[in-house]
C-alpha cells in the first residue's frame, strides 16, 4: 500500500482546487461572452431593419471602385440589378443619367483623395423622386480603407413643400407689394400703430394732411392726424379697437390745409396687437344731411301753402306729416294727429266727419285703399262728396309709405261745363265770321264756316268726310291761277301744328280773286287756317313793301338798342356787383346766415348777368370787327375752358371727359375768343344731358386745320331744333334740357369760328346725343 505523505496531499488538494476555479471562471467568461454575441446579434438585427426602413439608403464605395448597396436603394435608382461599380449606374433608359452619374464619380474620386465631403441632387431616369447625396470618407468601423460612404436621401416631398413654399412667398410678396402700393396711393389718411399706439407707419395722404415732410419724419415727431390725443380723443378710440378686439368708429374735427373738416376715424385692431387706421372726409356728407334736413323743412313749409292736401303715411302706416289744407279739408285736429294715426283710423275719422264717398261695404273699400302702399304705380280717382268732387292720387314711396294728395276738381267740372257751352258759342261764331275759317287735327278738316265752304266751292258730303290735308290740297288745286301753290296750304298747316309756327301767305283764285292765307297754332294742338279776301287790297302792294323795309330798320335800330343798353347796363350792375360783395363781404356789419345766402345769390346773378350782357355785346358788335391775332395753343385753351365749365357738369354730376391727342397744335387767331367758343360748345352739351350722363370734349389736328370735337349722350335734338340752333336772336325756346334759354351760346361760337375763318357744324337726332364739330385753319 503506497503512502502519501501529508505535503503530497495538500499539494494535490490546492492543484484540484486550482483546477476547479479556472473551471469556474471559464465557464462564467464563456457564458458572458455567450450573452454578449447574442446581444450584438439583436443589435445587428435591430440596426439592419432601421437601415432598410430608414428615408436614407447608404452605398459604400470601396477603394477599388466595388460598390456595396441594399436593393432598396437600387430600386431608387431606377436599377433592377446590383450595380457592381460606379460604371454601372447607368444602364440604358434606367439608373442615372449620364451627366449625373459622372459627377457622381468625380465627387467620389474627390473624396478619396482629399477626403472632401460632397453634397449632390440626383434624380433616377423617368423618376420623379428626388434624391439628394451625401458623400464622406468611410470611417474605420466601416471596414473600408480608401472607400467613401454615399447617403441617399428621399427628398422628393420635402423639394415640393419647398417649391409650394416659394411659389406661397411669391405669391404673399406679390400681394404684399399690391397692398402696399394701395395704401400709399389711397386718397385717404392710413396708418398702423403698435401695442403701444405709438405711430409706427403712415401713407402719402397722412403725411399732406398733417403737413409733415415725409413718413419717417411723421413717424419720429409723432404727428398725429386729429388734435388732442387724450380721452376722447384718437388715441383713446385705438386703445378701445385695441383692448376689445373690435373695429371703432368715431368722427372729429381736424384741420386739413387750413380748413376745418369732418373725419371719420376708423380703428380696425390687427392680430399683431397693433392697431391699423384710416380716415374718411364727411364734411361734403355732413353738409349734404343738413341740406336734407333744410329741404325737408322747406318741403313741407311749400306742402302747406298749397291748396291741395296732402298727407304723408310712414312705413309703418302711421300719419308722419299733413298739411294746413288737408286738416280742413277733413276737419282733423291738430291735438288727435300729434298721436301720429294708423291709416285706417285716419279713414275712419274721415268717414266720421262725412267726408268720404257712401259706400255700402266700408271694411271692404278700407282693405282696397290699404293696398295703395304696397301699389307698383300710382293710382288715381275722384271722391264726390256733397257736391264737392276731390282728386285723389296715391303715390307710394320708395322707402315705403304712402303720399296722399286731395285735390278740389268741383270748379275745374264747372269749367268743364262751361267750356261745352263755349264750344256752341265758337260754333256760332265761326258761321257768323266774314272770313273762311277751318280747324284742322290730326291731319284732317275737324271745322269750318259757311264762308270757307263757299269760298272754295266744295260740296257739303265732302267735308263731311273730314278730309285729311293732302286731299284737301289736291281737291283745291284747280280752283287757283297756280295749282302748285296748293301745296304751300299744306305747309302752312302743318307747319302751325307740327312746328307750333305762324305763317302765311297769298294766293290767287281763277275767279280773279285774291286771299291771304295763314295757319294760326292753337293751343290745343291743333291749326287754326284763315282765309281774308284781298282784292281790294292789291293796290297798296307798294305800301306794304315799304313796311317791310322800315320793319328791317326798325330791326337794325332794336339791334343799336340792345347793344346800347348793354353798355348802360354795366354801371349799375357793377355798382350792384360791388356794394353785393361788400355786403358779403362783412363790411356792413355781420350778416346773419339766410342774409349771407341772399348776398352769395346776389352775387352769382350779377355774375350770370354779366355773362348774358357780354354774349349780347358779342353778338350786336359788328361784324367786321378786329380780332387779336397770336399764337394760340389749342390745347391748353381747351382744358383751360373745360377747368372753367367743370363745376356746371359736377352741379349735374356728368362725366366731363377731356381728350386730347397731341396733334391740334397751334392755331394763329384770338386766344380768349377761341376759348370762349370751346365753352359755348361745352354750356350747350352740359344744358342738353341729364344727370348723370357723359360729355366728351376731343382736340385733334392735322397739317392744314385744327378740330375741337364737343359729344354728348344726351336726348339729342330734333331736325328743328337743329336748323336754327345758330340763328342770331332766335325767338326764345325750349332748351335741350327743358329749360327756356335765350339760344347765345351757338350763335356766338359760330360767330367766332367764322371768324377765324373756320366752320363750325352740329349733327343730332332725337335719341342719339349731339356732336359738335369746329374745324380751325392751320
Amino acid at each position: 500500500m503506497i503512502e502519501v505523505t501529508q505535503s503530497a496531499a495538500a499539494l494535490a488538494g490546492a492543484v484540484l482546487a486550482l483546477l476547479v476555479v479556472v473551471a469556474t471562471w471559464a465557464l462564467y467568461a464563456g457564458l458572458r461572452a455567450r450573452g454578449e454575441a447574442r446581444d450584438q446579434l439583436d443589435r445587428a438585427t435591430r440596426l439592419e431593419a432601421l437601415v432598410a426602413g430608414s428615408p436614407a439608403q447608404a452605398m459604400i464605395v470601396r477603394a477599388d471602385g466595388r460598390l456595396e448597396l441594399s436593393r432598396r436603394l437600387a430600386d431608387w435608382l431606377g436599377l433592377a440589378h446590383l450595380p457592381r461599380d460606379l460604371s454601372e449606374l447607368t444602364v440604358g433608359d434606367s439608373g442615372l443619367p449620364a451627366e449625373q452619374a459622372e459627377a457622381l464619380a468625380r465627387e467620389v474620386a474627390a473624396a478619396q483623395k482629399a477626403a472632401r465631403p460632397f453634397h449632390l441632387t440626383v434624380t433616377a431616369q423617368g423618376s420623379d423622386r428626388a434624391l439628394v447625396v451625401v458623400g464622406m470618407r468611410a470611417p474605420d468601423a466601416v471596414r473600408a480603407p480608401g472607400g467613401v460612404v454615399l447617403w441617399f436621401l428621399d427628398a422628393t416631398e420635402s423639394r415640393n413643400e419647398i417649391t409650394r413654399l416659394q411659389r406661397e412667398a411669391s405669391r404673399l410678396r406679390t400681394a404684399f407689394d399690391a397692398l402696399t402700393a394701395l395704401i400709399e396711393a389711397a386718397p385717404i389718411p392710413m396708418w398702423y400703430r403698435g401695442s403701444d399706439l405709438r405711430l409706427l407707419m403712415v401713407n402719402t395722404a397722412y403725411v399732406r394732411a398733417v403737413e409733415g415732410r415725409d413718413s419717417e419724419d411723421v413717424v419720429e415727431r409723432g404727428l398725429e392726424l386729429v388734435e388732442g390725443a387724450g380721452l376722447g380723443g384718437p388715441l383713446a378710440n385705438a386703445a378701445i379697437a385695441r383692448d376689445t378686439r373690435e373695429p371703432q368708429t368715431a368722427a372729429m374735427p381736424a384741420t386739413i390745409d387750413g380748413a376745418r373738416r369732418m373725419l371719420r376715424l376708423h380703428d380696425i385692431p390687427l392680430p399683431t396687437g397693433g392697431v391699423a387706421g384710416y380716415a374718411v372726409d364727411i364734411e361734403e356728407l355732413e353738409q349734404a344731411r343738413g341740406g336734407m334736413r333744410r329741404f325737408a323743412e322747406a318741403q313741407r313749409a311749400m306742402l302747406d301753402r298749397l291748396s291741395a292736401g296732402v298727407a304723408q303715411f310712414a312705413p309703418d302706416r302711421t300719419l308722419a306729416f299733413c298739411n294746413q289744407p288737408f286738416r280742413r279739408m277733413f276737419a282733423m285736429k291738430p291735438e288727435w294727429l300729434a298721436d301720429r294715426p294708423e291709416f285706417d283710423r285716419v279713414l275712419e275719422r274721415m268717414r266720421e266727419t262725412n267726408r268720404l264717398p257712401d259706400v255700402r261695404d266700408f271694411p271692404a273699400w278700407k282693405a282696397e285703399r290699404r293696398e295703395w302702399f304696397t301699389s307698383a304705380d300710382p293710382v288715381e280717382e275722384t271722391w264726390s262728396i256733397s257736391g264737392t268732387h276731390l282728386r285723389v292720387v296715391a303715390q307710394p314711396l320708395p322707402e315705403g309709405g304712402l303720399l296722399l294728395i286731395f285735390e278740389d276738381r268741383t270748379q275745374q267740372f264747372e269749367l268743364q261745363r262751361e267750356h261745352g257751352e263755349m264750344q256752341q258759342v265758337r260754333t256760332a261764331t265761326l258761321e257768323s265770321l266774314t272770313e273762311a275759317v277751318a280747324v284742322f287735327a290730326k291731319g284732317r278738316l275737324q271745322l269750318w264756316n259757311r264762308k270757307f265752304r263757299t269760298v272754295w266751292g266744295f260740296e257739303e258730303e265732302f267735308l263731311d268726310g273730314h278730309p285729311q290735308i293732302p286731299t284737301l290740297v289736291r281737291d283745291a288745286a284747280p280752283r287757283l291761277v297756280r295749282p302748285g301753290s296748293a301745296e304751300m296750304i299744306g305747309d302752312l298747316i302743318r307747319s302751325a301744328a307740327k312746328d307750333r309756327q305762324q305763317r302765311g301767305g297769298s294766293i290767287a283764285m281763277k275767279d280773279g280773286r285774291h286771299f291771304e292765307v295763314s295757319a294760326v297754332p292753337l293751343p290745343d294742338g291743333n291749326a287754326l287756317f284763315t282765309m281774308v279776301d284781298t282784292t281790294d287790297r292789291h293796290r297798296i302792294e307798294r305800301a306794304l313793301r315799304d313796311r317791310n323795309e322800315a320793319l328791317e330798320a326798325a330791326d337794325r335800330v332794336k339791334t343799336a338798342f340792345v347793344a346800347n343798353m348793354s353798355y348802360e347796363l354795366r354801371t349799375p350792375l357793377t355798382s350792384i356787383k360791388g356794394f353785393a360783395e361788400m355786403l358779403h363781404g362783412g363790411y356792413a356789419g355781420a350778416l346773419s346766415e339766410s342774409g349771407g345766402e341772399y348776398a352769395e345769390a346776389i352775387l352769382v346773378s350779377v355774375e350770370r348777368l354779366g355773362a348774358l350782357i357780354d354774349d349780347v355785346l358779342d353778338l350786336t358788335q359788328n361784324e367786321g370787327a378786329p380780332l387779336e391775332r397770336g399764337p394760340v395753343d389749342l390745347e391748353l385753351t381747351a382744358h383751360a375752358a373745360a377747368e372753367a365749365i367743370a363745376p356746371l357738369a359736377k352741379a349735374k354730376q356728368l362725366d366731363l371727359a377731356v381728350e386730347v391727342q397731341g396733334s391740334a397744335g397751334v392755331v394763329t387767331g384770338d386766344a380768349r375768343r377761341l376759348r370762349q367758343v370751346v365753352e359755348h360748345l361745352l354750356r350747350h352739351a352740359i344744358a342738353g344731358t341729364p344727370e348723370k350722363g357723359r360729355v366728351l370734349l376731343h382736340v385733334d389736328g392735322g397739317e392744314k386745320a385744327a378740330r375741337v370735337i364737343v359729344s354728348d349722350d344726351g336726348p339729342g335734338m330734333p331736325p328743328e331744333a337743329v336748323a336754327k340752333a345758330f340763328d342770331r336772336f332766335a325767338q326764345p325756346g325750349t332748351s335741350r334740357s327743358g329749360e327756356r334759354a335765350l339760344g347765345l351760346g351757338l350763335p356766338l361760337a359760330k360767330r367766332f369760328v367764322e371768324a377765324h375763318g373756320g366752320t363750325i357744324e352740329l349733327v343730332s337726332e332725337p335719341g342719339e346725343g349731339t356732336l359738335l364739330i369746329v374745324e380751325l385753319p392751320r
